[in-house]
């Protein structure tokens, strides 16, 4: 039996870099070490992107550690001021010490990746040692970790070359926190090429030293280096699947100190190629940061590209009647290389894959859109070319539509009064919105995209269908003109449904950032899950996210007043650190929380939730557990005779949940 005492010493307080021990995987990957050793490679990185140094070098030892070395100013080691520690060993041994906090003017690092703060001191709590040397000043320091731990205090002395300067980081991962011990050699070759690029100039080499107990073939010691002096466009033009169907457009655009809507240095720089064939190559970066998910920066792009093809097809009348250009007919063969910098980027998970900065959309379109309008009016034959081949992806695309539209079209349901359908008959792209609430649904309507977008407003929470038998679902209005206007018959886990019906691509569950919501939201899943089972399965469910705060900040320097919006209390909290390191004064802002969709206009609607560039909409999915668990615990929430079973959950678990009443 479980113990049942619960007093003050049942409360543990984790210390120092226990919380990255207890849980590693909420800081970093933890299927290799590769994302730790990606840390000080950072470091470095960051090093040269502000200008300090021109080297970086890897080194994977014998004994599997990996060392990684720069040229750059190397890491402070006198005593902080504050703290009375050196400086150098807050870096490794606190979770929010760093110089990526000094994002003013002339801060150490204006242009960094994340402001998340844990970096290296992940990568030295998941290290059985770690030594660093740091030369600068005419000195070299050097200090020795184990476990996280300091092993040796920091010691100084006089440089063997006085002007050298630098960091070299040696590190032993520690296998029980990583599935394989080894580290991906393609990952991190790739890695270390698209630093390379990503800085035109810096010289970026691996070396891989020769391992004694090892076979004599691969004994031998082999070195890489990469240098790219043209950037993205010979980092591009090397990885193309097929021969470009028009020159590669290539340029950057950065904002200056004039600039009244971005910091002075945010911009972005990006390579873009079209071809006819193969697979697409698609890099993009944060501040040097891979960000393999994508997010707002990447939106930005296929704005700018999208405006300025259908600018020129439109100022040429090359749009062939009853076609309808959408971003994808452009986006779709394109490959390239964007390398964006924002000031203080907000990326979804700590590993960085995803930029969620919503200004970033803004930002890339700004100066891509203008640039690409110019590039083709002043190459009007490759501008026909690349529109040639949006107009015939976006004609195939509607010819698909038609066809399933026609296999449909016998028989269908009337569709229910209240939707606002799309005009589009694209299965692929439309999306419908099951919106709580009438007035929501009213700012939903005037404030979508009418050409993918539709919307079904609910009234109230919908019937809890969990124990429904199949044959009275359509008793329930909402839930019968739900399934007419997805296009799809309830069916079970083991049928296979006709999907030819579909009418839209993704189902969306738009409700309000509360406990009522949370609940709709629940009362919709259950319904999906129980009846509609191969819609979860297929990637047709998602939920939108509507943000819980607005907050309002007045004009500060050149920056005139400005609105943003928050999802939770988190992002309100760094927001609001935000708005304090750029100058604005604690009382001068205004935080609005919204009580709901309701309180919502319809441009307000858009930009938070509906607008594919800015919106969470988050995927529904089984994730790790099989059907029949996932069966099991919906039952015990949702089942009528389940009662006890919820008691006894909430009384186990009750404590662990925040709720929002």
């Amino acid at each position: 039996m479980p113990s049942m005492n619960y007093s003050e010493s049942s409360i543990r307080v984790l210390k120092g870099l226990e919380p990255v021990q207890q849980r590693p995987g909420m800081y970093t990957r933890t299927d290799n070490p590769l994302h730790i050793i990606q840390e000080v490679l950072d470091n470095a990185a960051d090093e040269a992107l502000g200008g300090f140094g021109r080297k970086i070098r890897v080194i994977l030892h014998a004994d599997e550690s990996v060392t990684v070395e720069d040229d750059g100013r190397g890491i402070p080691f006198g005593m902080h001021p504050e703290e009375n520690t050196p400086v150098i060993e807050l870096v490794f041994t606190r979770l929010h010490a760093g110089g990526k906090f000094d994002k003013g003017k002339g801060g150490a690092y204006s242009f960094s990746g994340g402001l998340h703060g844990v970096g290296v001191s992940v990568t030295n709590a998941l290290a059985l040692r770690l030594e660093v040397q740091s030369f600068r000043e005419g000195m070299a320091a050097k200090i020795v970790f184990e476990n996280g731990d300091v092993r040796e205090p920091l010691t100084l002395q006089p440089s063997e070359t006085p002007t050298k300067t630098g960091t070299a980081v040696r590190v032993w991962p520690d296998p029980q926190y990583f599935e394989s011990a080894n580290l991906p050699m393609g990952e991190l070759v790739h890695l270390l090429r698209s630093k390379a690029m990503l800085m035109p100039g810096v010289r970026v080499s691996l070396l891989v030293e020769k391992n004694k107990d090892s076979s004599k073939d691969s004994q031998k010691e082999s070195s890489q280096t990469w240098l790219y002096k043209g950037g993205l466009r010979d980092y591009l033009s090397q990885n193309l699947p097929a021969e470009p169907l028009i020159p590669l457009l290539e340029g950057e655009g950065f904002a200056d100190a004039q600039n009244e809507q971005f910091a002075e240095g945010e911009g972005a720089a990006w390579c873009v190629a079209f071809t006819t064939e193969g697979a697409t190559v698609r890099e993009s970066y944060v501040n040097l940061i891979p960000t393999s998910a994508g997010g707002t920066h990447e939106s930005g792009l296929r704005e700018g590209l999208f405006q300025a093809v259908k600018g020129f097809i439109e100022l040429h009348s090359l749009l062939p009647k009853g076609v309808k250009l959408m971003p994808e007919d452009v986006f779709s063969r394109a490959s390239y290389v964007l390398s964006a910098k924002v000031l203080d980027p907000q990326f979804q998970g700590q590993i960085k894959e995803r930029l969620n900065s919503r200004d970033a959309v803004r930002l890339v379109s700004s100066f891509v859109r203008p640039m690409l309008e110019l590039w083709l009016n002043q190459h009007v034959e490759s501008g026909k070319k690349l529109a040639e081949l949006a107009i015939k992806t976006a004609q195939h695309r509607q010819r698909a539509g038609q066809k399933v539209e026609k296999r449909k079209s016998s028989g269908v349901a009337v569709l229910p009064g209240k939707l606002t359908d799309c005009e589009s008959r694209d299965t692929a792209y439309n999306e419908v919105f099951l919106v709580e609430g009438d007035s929501a649904g009213g700012s939903a309507k005037m404030g979508r995209d009418k050409e993918y977008q539709a919307i079904l407003p609910l009234r109230g929470k919908v019937l809890n269908t969990w124990e429904v038998n199949r044959d009275q679902l359509f008793a329930n209005n909402e839930i019968h003109d739900i399934a007419v206007a997805i296009g799809v018959d309830p069916h079970g886990v083991d049928d296979t449904p006709d999907l030819s019906g579909l009418r839209y691509g993704k189902v969306c569950i738009l409700s309000d950032a509360d406990v009522d919501g949370s609940h709709i939201q629940v009362l919709l899943l259950g319904l999906f899950f129980r009846h509609f089972p191969k819609l979860i399965e297929t990637g047709h469910i998602y939920i939108a996210r509507p943000p819980l705060y607005r907050v309002d900040a007045p004009a500060r320097g050149k920056k005139p007043a400005s609105k943003a919006y928050a999802l939770d209390e988190g992002e309100l909290h760094a927001l609001l650190d935000k708005l304090r390191k750029e100058g604005v004064r604690e009382t001068s802002w205004n935080i609005s929380r919204f009580k709901g969709l309701g309180e919502m206009n319809a441009n307000q609607l858009w930009d938070t939730t509906l607008n594919p560039d800015t919106r969470r909409l988050f995927p529904v999915q089984l994730g790790d557990v099989d059907f029949v668990q996932t069966e099991q615990i919906i039952t015990q929430l949702m089942g009528k005779g389940e009662a006890a079973a919820r008691r006894e959950l909430m009384e186990r678990h009750g404590d662990s949940v925040e709720v929002d009443v």
